[in-house]
């Protein structure tokens, strides 16, 4: 690396490093109230970081939370491929995938036209579509990554991951009832957990409080529904390259976490990467996942959150209530 090339790197680490830092120290108070206080990390580091509006409309912590909203973000994607395998997926067996599959897709369909219904944009539709369907906030953050950006994209987005983190806790606490209600054996039982419930830590609660076994399919169920993150997203990107493309004349690029996310699993798959490493890239993940989701937060108030409106939170529930209904019916069907 030349003279040039290493003062260019310096320079913008030192532009850089005060807003990154800034939603570093909120990833790590986040963490600590989740750890020591009960609750989801994810919001808490939105709602810290939507205290501290203020600094990125500061010239010096502007670009670091730019930077951290966006590329570390996209990095943070990328590690997620290390926590999935072929292996993983197809143990599973048959049943909970053609739930998950059919849930995914029909749930985020439901999204999209739900939107149109109630007079809001598609991109709110497919947003909040696609966090209710795969996983909640990590699904939010990565589909917000991919559609195009308006005026109101870190507003919808600071909405959808709050949204869909409220709900999945009431759904910790509801879904557990409902099996007990309706009589799911342990095997319907996680199936179910999994493939409504929207984030993983939820699901985990839910499916353990009910039995190992229902924690143990829950677990395995959901993390099918997170490697269908990869094929959403990137079919989600070659929509709106084909749209941008009409508009521009030119092909925007493949976006590289994308790739990268796919060579990860596949690699990962092989069983070559050593249990200490593909621990270290969760937690790497996780932290920049935090991190991220604080540096949102900066760039977002809580008033724009609230101008996104009623008719915003009727279409999260909606595709909540749609998805409990749908695996349900599916679940009758295939375990009767």
């Amino acid at each position: 690396m030349n003279a040039v090339s290493m003062s260019n790197m310096q320079q913008r680490v030192k532009l850089l490093f005060p807003g990154v830092m800034a939603a570093g120290v909120v990833a790590i108070a986040a963490t600590f109230l989740s750890q020591h206080y009960g609750g989801p990390v994810m919001l808490f580091a939105l709602l810290l970081g939507m205290a501290l509006y203020f600094l990125s409309q500061e010239g010096r912590c502007g670009p670091g939370i730019e930077f951290a909203a966006r590329g570390l973000l996209r990095f943070a994607i990328a590690l997620l491929g290390t926590q999935i395998t072929f292996t993983e997926i197809i143990s599973l067996g048959p049943r909970p995938i053609i739930t998950v599959l059919i849930g995914v897709i029909a749930t985020i369909l439901c999204g999209w036209v739900m939107a149109r219904m109630l007079g809001l944009d598609k991109r709110i539709g497919l947003l909040t579509g696609g966090a209710t369907a795969i996983c909640g906030a990590s699904a939010a953050l990565a589909i917000s990554a991919v559609l195009p950006r308006g005026e109101n994209a870190e507003r919808d987005t600071a909405f959808t991951v709050i949204g869909v983190t409220t709900l999945s806790t009431f759904a910790m606490v509801l879904y557990p009832m409902i099996v007990q209600l309706i009589g799911l054996d342990h095997a319907a039982a996680g199936v179910f957990i999994g493939a409504t419930i929207h984030d993983v830590a939820q699901v985990v609660g839910a499916g353990f409080s009910i039995s190992e076994e229902t924690g143990t399919i829950a677990t395995f169920t959901k993390l099918l529904r997170v490697a269908l993150l990869l094929p959403v997203v990137f079919a989600f990107t070659l929509v709106f390259r084909g749209a941008a493309s009409k508009q521009s004349g030119a092909q925007p690029p493949l976006p590289w976490f994308l790739i990268a996310f796919a060579v990860l699993v596949l690699i990962t798959s092989t069983g070559i990467i050593p249990a200490p490493v593909l621990e270290a890239a969760k937690n790497t993940s996780r932290w920049c996942l935090v991190i991220a989701i604080a540096a949102l937060g900066m760039k977002t108030t809580l008033k724009s959150v609230a101008a996104v409106g009623p008719r915003a939170i009727a279409l999260l529930v909606g595709e909540t209530v749609f998805l409990l209904l749908l695996v349900l019916a599916l679940i009758w069907v295939e375990y009767r």
